[in-house]
């Protein structure tokens, strides 16, 4: 079994389709409810999505008009790369059909993608700019997030969520101009932590800038620290104690 996120989270040499498929969705119903627990919701935006692991041409994801804070593994719905709702009762969410089904589509790498209107990451965003690698945390990001200048108001265009998944690349999270933030990872884990790291790491940059002008980590420190905190196993580590947290204070959440 290779030790990286993957491996740790799924043995799928030992498990059956059905075992990963229902723990990837109690990995997203926790995702969720920990992005309502910080606050990254905002209305009925928002949406993390995990791929099914038989049926690769669909993907899991929260209903449209469902809080994150009260989201559970029977809320969530199966989608397939058409827009149709295979299993589950709700909404889906236009945006998070353009924007996750054309990402899936593109990249078999990716198991799961994370995109809500946080406060900080869309302050940010507005600012157009990569985040610089001023703290240990933010070298998770150095060379490894773009920026997607292309807003054309909310993304409800197929070639508009095609164009965000050619600009993300080999990357493992996107600013979007103007918009937000989007982060992707072989797990619900890993793309559920860049996300929160990311937000925190522009909300630091934020500070840094209002209070003087931050120093910046050289570029080979920058490079050798991304090794460390920004590999596929690290973020699926980050996210463990958080969901172990949430389970233990939500345990509805696996309903």
């Amino acid at each position: 079994m290779n030790m990286d996120a993957a491996g740790l989270s799924e043995t799928t040499a030992d498990q059956s389709p059905e075992m990963v498929r229902l723990e990837r969705k109690q990995k997203l119903a926790a995702a969720l409810r920990l992005f309502g627990k910080f606050g990254f919701d905002e209305g009925v935006a928002g949406h993390v999505t995990v791929r099914d692991p038989e049926r690769l041409d669909h993907f899991w994801v929260n209903p449209m008009g469902k809080s994150f804070k009260q989201m559970s593994v029977s809320d969530l719905l199966l989608v397939d790369h058409t827009g149709a709702v295979v299993e589950g009762q709700g909404l889906l969410n236009g945006a998070a059909f353009t924007i996750h089904s054309r990402i899936h589509m593109a990249h078999p790498r990716i198991t799961a993608a994370a995109h809500a209107h946080s406060v900080y990451g869309k302050s940010w965003s507005s600012l157009g700019r990569l985040l610089d690698p001023i703290t240990q945390d933010a070298c998770a990001f150095y060379n490894d997030h773009v920026v997607f200048d292309d807003f054309t108001g909310v993304v409800l265009d197929n070639s508009e969520g095609e164009r965000i998944a050619a600009a993300l690349g080999p990357h493992k999270a996107a600013i979007l101009q103007n918009h937000g933030l989007l982060t992707v990872g072989e797990s619900v884990d890993e793309a559920a932590w860049w996300f929160i790291t990311m937000e925190r790491c522009c909300q630091a940059q934020l500070l840094a800038e209002a209070a003087g002008t931050p120093r910046l980590i050289k570029p080979e420190y920058a490079t050798q620290t991304r090794e460390t905190v920004g590999s596929t196993l690290a973020g699926w580590f980050s996210f463990q104690p958080l969901h172990d947290v949430i389970l233990a204070e939500q345990p509805e959440l696996l309903d």
